[in-house]
């Protein structure tokens, strides 16, 4: 559910970006206030986990789509609300900048669509009550499925109203919504039992830390570094790996432009600030699509039988996006702990 510069106005992105740099600093200052030494590497090796499982898109049977996880919903359990959106941004800025996806004027909208969402209203509103503080397996994974789904939908419906409103596309309202909701829903379907899995894991092992995250208290002296090692070595086998096994099919958004339009991608205008953008990424993204720069494109028809796609360019991308990812992570919550200190 990436968006690209192709389907905004300079005036909806830089609205968008504006709404999420505040929201990013009113986490920072949120987040600030109670963090610790241990969580810190929990965000680190979560958010390089999310890295590598966005690159997995999952085949959605009887579409010829195919979706991948967003990641808000997990990280929201596992940090509570506020680390999650500095998470989630980190992640989505590692990718439009080094690999490309999602466009520059988009981040705003893309951090905004996938972490607002997820993290704010599905969570507090749906996740919490359900979930309640006595958690049981049937509890976690009720409350997580359907507030990954009503979270997905919601950023469907903020992707849907922010191409409509910048009136840059010719991709009209209901047309548009009667495509990209039900194919989210589909996706919000394997988001909700990814999610479950994923949380039930961690709450066996250490159910304290969806306690403290619900609170939102410090993990103070609990021991996570298990927790740590298995999400970090998950990470690795994931985006190393598993994620040769990705659908070739568009994901839902392509898909969805593609029923209308005819098109899986749009062209943006070739001038001005959407110009600017792209000759700027282009020159940043040093792993372009998740794959080494200058690679020869592969021979029409090639791409859809090449299953799974074996590609040391993937490899690469997904241990070097999650290497990044868990760096950038590392240093904004080191940044906010010296802040704390120095307060």
């Amino acid at each position: 559910m990436h968006m690209a510069d192709a389907l905004l106005s300079p005036a909806v992105g830089g609205t968008l970006w504006i709404a999420t740099a505040g929201t990013i600093a009113y986490c920072g200052k949120k987040v600030q206030a109670g963090l610790d030494d241990r969580k810190i590497p929990l965000m680190g090796v979560l958010g390089a986990f999310i890295f590598a499982a966005q690159m997995i898109n999952f085949t959605i049977p009887g579409t010829g789509s195919s979706g991948h996880l967003g990641g808000g919903m997990i990280l929201a359990i596992l940090l509570g609300p506020h680390a999650a959106f500095l998470t989630i941004a980190s992640v989505l800025t590692v990718q439009a900048l080094f690999f490309a996806d999602g466009g520059l004027l988009a981040l705003g909208c893309n951090i905004f669509n996938l972490g607002v969402f997820p993290c704010f209203i599905a969570y507090s509103l749906i996740y919490k009550p359900i979930a309640g503080t006595r958690h049981t397996p049937f509890r976690i994974g009720l409350g997580a499925s359907l507030a990954a789904i009503i979270g997905l939908q919601l950023g469907a419906l903020g992707v849907v109203f922010e191409t409509v409103v910048s009136g840059v596309s010719a991709l009209p309202l209901s047309a548009f919504l009667s495509v990209m909701l039900p194919i989210h829903l589909a996706i919000g379907l394997v988001e909700g039992l990814v999610t479950t899995a994923v949380v039930t894991f961690i709450w066996r092992a250490r159910p304290e830390i969806l306690e403290l995250a619900a609170t939102a208290r410090p993990l103070g002296r609990l021991p996570i570094g298990k927790v740590v090692g298995a999400i970090a070595a998950a990470a690795v086998v994931v985006g190393g790996g598993l994620s040769w096994f990705a659908s070739s099919s568009p994901d839902g958004l392509e898909w969805s432009m593609a029923k209308i339009s005819g098109k899986e991608e749009l062209e943006g205008p070739e001038q001005g600030i959407h110009q600017s953008l792209a000759d700027l990424q282009e020159k940043i993204a040093f792993l372009p699509d998740y794959g080494f720069k200058g690679k020869a494109p592969e021979p029409a028809g090639e791409e859809q039988t090449a299953w799974p796609a074996v590609d040391g360019g993937t490899t690469t991308s997904g241990l070097v996006g999650g290497v990044l990812t868990l760096v950038i992570t590392l240093l904004c919550g080191l940044l906010l702990k010296k802040r704390r200190r120095a307060a």
